[in-house]
């Protein structure tokens, strides 16, 4: 279990956690409903510890953090686990039309991974609402291709060096009668070129630019960060690595929900009163290539400063998972390059972005 490997790299008791904040977006068994309460007692939490789900579609880990740092914040709580989890190869598919009894004719079953990925209002598929982005503002395909062969190759990179290994625990998964080791990520295509992404088809709408190539993975996952205070955290033995500084979350058009991150990122500079300058590096989702141009071009973000390891192109989007390991990610990132400030970002379905401000404590 993932929560357990999280205290045990910490090497902290989990009877000394007091609140575990647990993210989800897509329940995919009986225990889903319960995930925070079964996680916590399953990880070794007191029973007398306190537990919240917590769910704000893609940015759903970074909600759990968030609400974490909000139970530190106002004194109900000196350690937490936040965390969130995705089982989407087992999302289930539901019958909703037999509560009270269909009167006639065939059922149909509802996919609820659809459900997921289907803008609530226009019904359109998010990979539509990416078209719309980039038909809106002029974005090409090959800008989309390039970007999404260049996150394949860092993330390889950052796995061939070891970065990636600081923020996996191996599992054992299921694989058929038997398991497997699991060490790394599975998504990033060593065979992956340019040229090979531009035979790809266009996966959402006919005569459209977003292919699979530049969209997020579809995938499972799971992670965990302590959140605390200092004093809690220096009394376990434990060094805290970064602090929430602030945040920002903003509504937008939900037909162009990749515009999301650049309000958000804006709104969070004017609160703390920084410029991108100031930002030593940027963690932006991946849920599709044109959402990471779309914010280097309006925000004048250098590519040399964002998504250095790869992301949900190569690495994979589970979004009660995301924002927890861009987390990791620039926490590690922070920490190698001596840098003061990372920022977190990401588009919601439904038209929602969401920015986080971290500062990294050990310069």
């Amino acid at each position: 279990m993932r929560a357990r490997a999280c205290l045990a790299r910490a090497k902290l008791d989990a009877t000394a956690v007091d609140h575990i904040v647990f993210a989800t977006t897509v329940p995919s068994d009986r225990d889903s409903l319960f995930a925070p309460r079964v996680v916590g007692i399953k990880a070794g939490l007191p029973e007398e510890a306190g537990a919240l789900g917590v769910t704000r579609a893609c940015a759903s880990g970074l909600q759990a953090m968030l609400s974490a740092h909000e139970q530190v914040a106002n004194g109900h709580s000196r350690l937490a686990l936040a965390g969130g989890a995705e089982s989407y190869s087992r999302a289930p598919y539901v019958l909703t039309t037999m509560r009270w009894g269909a009167k006639r004719g065939p059922q149909s079953l509802d996919d609820m991974l659809e459900w997921a990925y289907r803008c609530p209002f226009s019904l359109e598929f998010m990979g539509e609402t990416a078209e719309n982005l980039a038909a809106d503002f002029h974005y090409t395909r090959a800008a989309m291709d390039e970007w999404g062969a260049m996150s394949q190759a860092r993330a390889i990179a950052a796995a061939a060096s070891g970065f990636l290994a600081r923020q996996i625990a191996p599992i054992d998964a299921p694989d058929g009668r038997k398991s497997r080791r699991v060490s790394e990520d599975e998504g990033p295509r060593r065979d992956v070129t340019i040229e090979k992404l531009a035979t790809l088809r266009p996966a959402f709408r006919d005569g459209g630019l977003v292919t699979a190539g530049s969209s997020s993975l579809v995938n499972d996952g799971a992670a965990f960060l302590l959140v605390g205070d200092r004093r809690a955290f220096a009394e376990q033995g434990v060094t805290a690595e970064a602090r929430i500084v602030d945040w920002s979350v903003v509504g937008v058009p939900a037909r162009i929900m990749g515009h999301g991150p650049v309000p958000a990122i804006r709104k969070l500079l004017q609160r703390t009163a920084l410029e991108i300058d100031d930002i030593d590096y940027f963690e932006i989702n991946e849920a599709f290539a044109v959402v990471n141009l779309h914010a280097e071009r309006q925000l004048g973000i250098p590519r040399d400063r964002h998504n250095l390891y790869g992301g949900g192109i190569s690495i994979g989007h589970p979004p009660a998972v995301t924002g927890l390991r861009m987390a990791m990610t620039a926490m590690n990132h922070l920490v190698d390059t001596r840098g003061r400030y990372a920022i977190l970002s990401m588009c919601l379905g439904a038209g929602q972005g969401m920015a986080m401000l971290i500062e990294n404590l050990r310069r």
